[in-house]
């Protein structure tokens, strides 16, 4: 039986964008709905919970997900990858050895952060291991019923391997990653790049535009003017010229 968006607690961005925010860690995941094919947009800090996004995922669309875009290499938005059983990954140019020799960091971080040993050992053990779709630059998608999305490799920012996820429509969404966070300051771990953020930041306003939606990988939707606040608040702190 196929649900509305509201009815499993997801947020309608677009005609075919929507957005849940995940309890826990407030992470954001993102659905981009075709006729025949839909586009995930990270998938969740364990793997319960990227079954559970799958299945409402589903519900929603009435077939299952077959793509998923994996915005940068941090556990809460990459644990439940493997849930998502057949559907084609996509994750940054460059990222691929986080996932191949870097479990146990994200394991470690996992557990720091309050997420059940055994459950980040499950999801540490069974993390997908990207080898094909890397995005160097622009991947275009088409999926079908004329809807178009663009995975496009940020660069270093948050992380070395930053990836946006931008759905050009009236309005265009701009999914962000953790480029950009809305419920708290920014998080700068041992991997975030500072000198490069805040043109990190100049670059999504310029692939979203001003009357563009910037979903950030935690808290609410905001606009171009909350990007840019952001991203001079973030030269401010690092001591970044601009």
């Amino acid at each position: 039986m196929r649900l509305t968006w509201e009815e499993l607690g997801w947020e309608r961005v677009a005609p075919r964008v929507g957005r849940r925010r995940l309890p826990d860690w407030d992470c954001t995941v993102g659905l981009v709905v075709g006729e025949g094919a839909a586009l995930m947009i990270d998938a969740g800090s364990s793997l319960a919970e990227g079954a559970k996004v799958r299945r409402e995922a589903q519900a929603v669309t009435g077939h299952r997900v077959t793509l998923l875009a994996l915005t940068h290499p941090h556990f809460d938005h990459v644990f439940g990858a493997a849930a998502f059983a057949g559907a084609r990954i996509f994750t940054a140019g460059g990222s691929s050895g986080v996932y191949e020799d870097g479990r146990e960091e994200l394991y470690a971080d996992a557990v720091r952060n309050g997420l059940d040993p055994r459950a980040a050992e499950e999801a540490a053990d069974a993390l997908v291991r990207p080898r094909d779709l890397f995005v160097w630059d622009t991947w275009r998608l088409e999926l079908d019923g004329g809807v178009q999305v663009l995975l496009v490799r940020i660069g270093e920012g948050h992380t070395g391997h930053d990836l946006a996820v931008v759905v050009p429509g009236d309005p265009t969404v701009v999914f962000c990653g953790d480029l950009v966070e809305e419920s708290g300051e920014p998080q700068a771990g041992p991997d975030a790049v500072p000198s490069r953020w805040p043109a990190a930041l100049d670059r999504l306003l310029g692939l979203g535009g001003e009357d563009a939606l910037y979903v950030p990988g935690h808290g609410a939707v905001v606009d171009a003017a909350f990007v840019r606040s952001q991203r001079d608040a973030l030269a401010e702190r690092f001591g970044v010229s601009r």
